[in-house]
């Protein structure tokens, strides 16, 4: 060996993980390795751009940042970095540069990844550091996401502007123009202390009052916004982003309690949101026709892969996609009344599965329902919500939500159905479960109200938790049936991949990866009583009741959490290549670090079943 390379071998052995590697595998990345020189103050990597070598520190320092622009860590001699974006897409995650003149060793990816698969101490040494391996893997996508950390407060620039409920329509027009603000908080000073009761915003004025052409008297309170959704202080930017999208609404007021602390409008989340999915719910709302939401449906694929791009974690994606697929469905609906006139009765329009659960991707059907209002007979209304049903079907079909194959759709006559009729499904489902039954009836269980009377369906979350978690034969049926998927890992923790058909050698990661545990927190969820319907909000319900073990509810998350993201990828990988995007997934095309996670996932998840079995009495083939 060259003097040289003696030299660069010597000082690898002093600093881990070189210190313990073997001696023919230790000559075998000296003899890879290039050096590079980096002046002081100069960039060494820079974010997104491609990288192909793993970074040890020779001589000098460095100073890693997020991509906000914050300082991440201070490296020195014998430190290596890079590594996170080699084990994932071979991009730049956390941008690198020299704070002193510095010596630098590159160690080619096919060497990183040869140590990986081969060296048990190099892998551990990497992945660990002080962290469990699935919260490692996690922590540094969460610390890098402005809009999961930053708190919605940091929007909030001025004191909130307010004005009696009593006010009339020029004055509070006048109010606004003179604070130069596009949102009015109107409050009600009948009691001790004025309460916030209502908002008005410009558009409001626009639509409510000039089209109609109120006169400058009218009482504000006859065309304010009563019905007030808002956020808390402590929420982050990015549950007030999923509130926006959820409810359709442009201005928040933001709550201390009882106190105002201010208000927030789309336009200030749109700049800490830059995958663009507000700007599409935006637009969604302003077609006038199917052949108009079609065309803005071909930008949904991009707005997915942007975010991906971004490191937006699987909570983020999931809501965002659900939320536009929510305004797909209004805007059809509030096309279809125009269409065929105002309902003959109240209803809402129910979503179900992971639409109501927040954690729709672009691989999705549609599954929906209506809820009528008592007084509805199907003689005389019937035709009208038939109708309304099979238009907006039909439009979501146009606009890639393909029809269900189970029929889970309001065009199916079962599916439409009065309230009262609806307890009557659930009472059913929960007092005299049958197996077979409940199966196909799953989906009912994650449900959520997106347009019309939706208190009918915060109605039968009440009257659903309140009958399941007094049911244990019901609790024991659904866990027999969410012990129906199992993760596909084998005994001695290799990939079980489906041995015939098209998809033969792979393995479906919704299948057998993220529905498993969407099954088996559903039960817990219905066992404590909670009317959540994201996994992640039915996790930290479960996780208050101490129904299952805190570790156990941490792991659940952290297990769920990269199963979806390694779903994601996949599917987004497949979109920039111009392939159909799916769920199925060949082992060989992951990354070590996906296929290693993935096993340690999975097993999460088989661990978790054994628990819901032995909690619910369960047995698999056996009547309960």
């Amino acid at each position: 060996m060259q003097a040289e390379l003696i030299e660069i071998r010597n000082h690898l052995a002093q600093h881990p993980p070189f210190d313990e590697m073997p001696e023919e595998t230790l000559d075998k990345v000296v003899s890879s390795i290039e050096v590079a020189y980096y002046r002081a103050g100069s960039d060494i990597l820079k974010f997104g751009e491609r990288n192909a070598h793993l970074h040890y520190i020779r001589s000098g320092a460095v100073e890693m940042y997020r991509r906000s622009g914050e300082l991440y860590n201070r490296l020195g001699e014998g430190e290596i970095y890079g590594q996170y974006g080699l084990l994932m897409s071979k991009t730049v995650r956390f941008p690198v540069k020299a704070i002193e003149d510095s010596l630098i060793y590159l160690i080619p990816d096919e060497i990183f990844q040869y140590l990986w698969q081969n060296d048990d101490n190099f892998t551990d040494f990497v992945e660990v550091e002080d962290r469990s391996r699935l919260r490692s893997a996690l922590s540094r996508r969460e610390k890098s996401n402005q809009p999961m950390t930053a708190r919605v407060t940091r929007l909030i620039s001025r004191e909130p502007v307010t004005a009696p409920n009593t006010v009339r329509l020029q004055e509070a027009a006048r109010i606004m123009t003179e604070h130069g603000v596009s949102a009015l908080l109107l409050l009600d000073e009948s009691g001790d202390r004025p309460t916030l009761c209502g908002i008005i915003t410009d558009r409001d004025l626009r639509t409510r009052a000039l089209c109609e052409a109120l006169p400058s008297e009218t009482p504000i309170s006859d065309i304010m916004t009563n019905r007030l959704i808002t956020t808390s202080s402590n929420s982050f930017i990015f549950e007030a982003m999923l509130t926006m999208l959820h409810n359709n609404v442009h201005h928040l007021p933001v709550m201390d309690g009882d106190r105002i602390r201010g208000v927030i409008a789309l336009s200030d989340i749109v700049k800490h949101e830059s995958q663009s999915s507000l700007y599409l719910v935006s637009n969604i709302y302003q077609q006038q026709d199917v052949k108009g939401l079609k065309r803005l449906s071909k930008e949904v694929p991009n707005t997915f892969v942007r975010m991906v791009r971004e490191d937006a974690n699987s909570h983020m994606i999931g809501s965002a996609m659900a939320g536009i697929g929510r305004s797909f469905s209004q805007r059809l609906l509030e096309l279809g009344e125009e269409k065929l006139g105002p309902p003959p009765v109240p209803y809402c329009f129910m979503a179900l599965g992971s639409m109501a659960r927040d954690e729709q991707l672009v691989v999705t059907d549609q599954d929906n329902a209506m809820v009528l209002d008592d007084s509805f007979d199907p003689a005389q209304h019937d035709d009208y919500f038939l109708a309304l049903a099979k238009f907006v079907s039909d439009g979501l079909a146009e606009c890639g939500y393909s029809y269900c194959t189970g029929d889970i759709m309001a065009t199916n006559q079962k599916w439409r159905q009065p309230l009262r009729v609806w307890k009557e499904y659930f009472a059913d489902w929960t007092d005299n479960p049958k197996a077979e039954a409940l199966l196909n009836s799953n989906i009912f269980f994650d449900l959520d109200g997106i347009h019309g009377r939706t208190e009918y369906t915060e109605e039968l979350k009440g009257f659903i938790a309140d009958r399941a978690s007094n049911s244990q034969r019901f609790l024991a049926m659904l866990a027999r049936n969410a012990l129906n998927r199992t993760p596909p890992l084998g005994f001695f923790r290799t990939f079980v991949m489906e041995e015939s058909g098209k998809q033969v050698k792979t393995f479906n990661l919704k299948r057998r990866g993220t529905a498993p545990v969407s099954d088996l927190i559903r039960v817990h969820s219905l066992a404590c009583g909670s009317k959540a319907q994201n996994t992640f909000n039915r996790l930290k319900a479960i996780g208050q009741t101490k129904l299952i073990p805190e570790d156990g509810v941490d792991n659940l998350r952290d297990a769920f959490e990269f199963i979806a993201i390694v779903r994601i990828r996949h599917q987004a990988l497949a979109i920039e290549a111009g392939r159909e995007p799916d769920n199925n997934v060949r082992p060989e095309d992951l990354s070590p670090f996906e296929r290693s996670h993935l096993k340690d996932a999975f097993q999460v998840v088989s661990q978790a079943q054994k628990f819901l079995k032995f909690r619910y009495n369960a047995q698999v083939g056996r009547n309960v």
